[in-house]
């Protein structure tokens, strides 16, 4: 076995113990109004190749006639399970393309986890109480996330690179661009972004009751 000197081995313990550079991404949500924006989907893509974030377990569950919480996001890949705490029966549907599935009527728990393979955005409606609506955000970005009550959303250990952030709620009216920004992780910084929307939200639909931790 090749001895190695020990100069190089001195160079191989220090380049060892360096840290890998990485810095933040934080993202603040304002309302048109200049309220904070709370419960917003944030995604972070990174323009370079990255390993897929790894396929998670969720649950929305049906209580009070209301999917909780209404909005999760979840990477590619990831199972979501839909039990029913209700004293009612519920028949959970989707037609989105992203996926289209159909839980015909049950209660507790009688169903396998629904399996989401395609990015994209899943809405959810009940096809026994109209009022319920739910969505599913699946994606294939490299970090992901929703504001807080005060509309902000970090992320943290970002390595170096290039990174899209977007901005996503079922009750916007801004689209595009105005809701997009690029953004360059050059080394242990923070970057700070600010997104205010242009517009009010849409009204929400009539709901039964409130749905969710995060109030529109």
């Amino acid at each position: 076995m090749p001895r190695i000197s020990a100069g190089i081995f001195r160079l191989l313990l220090l380049c060892s113990a360096v840290p890998a550079v990485a810095g933040t991404i934080s993202v603040q949500a304002m309302l048109a109004n200049h309220e904070p924006f709370a419960g917003a989907v944030v995604t972070v893509s990174a323009a370079a190749t990255h390993a897929p974030v790894a396929p998670v377990s969720a649950i929305v569950d049906q209580i009070n006639l209301a999917f909780v919480p209404d909005i999760i996001v979840v990477p590619v890949g990831s199972t979501v399970e839909f039990p029913n705490s209700d004293s009612v029966s519920h028949q959970i549907y989707s037609f989105s393309p992203t996926k289209r599935f159909q839980l015909p009527l049950y209660h507790g728990k009688p169903y396998p986890p629904v399996h989401f393979d395609q990015a994209g955005v899943v809405t959810l409606g009940c096809n026994i109480h109209d009022r319920m609506v739910g969505y599913i955000v699946v994606t294939d970005a490299t970090y992901f996330g929703r504001t807080d009550a005060r509309g902000i959303w970090s992320a943290t250990n970002v390595p170096r690179g290039t990174y899209h952030v977007s901005l996503w709620h079922p009750l916007l009216r801004d689209t595009g661009a105005s809701l997009d920004r690029d953004v360059s992780v050059t080394g242990d910084e923070s970057k700070n972004i600010t997104v205010q929307l242009a517009q009010a939200l849409r009204p929400a639909p009539l709901q039964a009751t409130a749905r969710s931790r995060d109030q529109y």
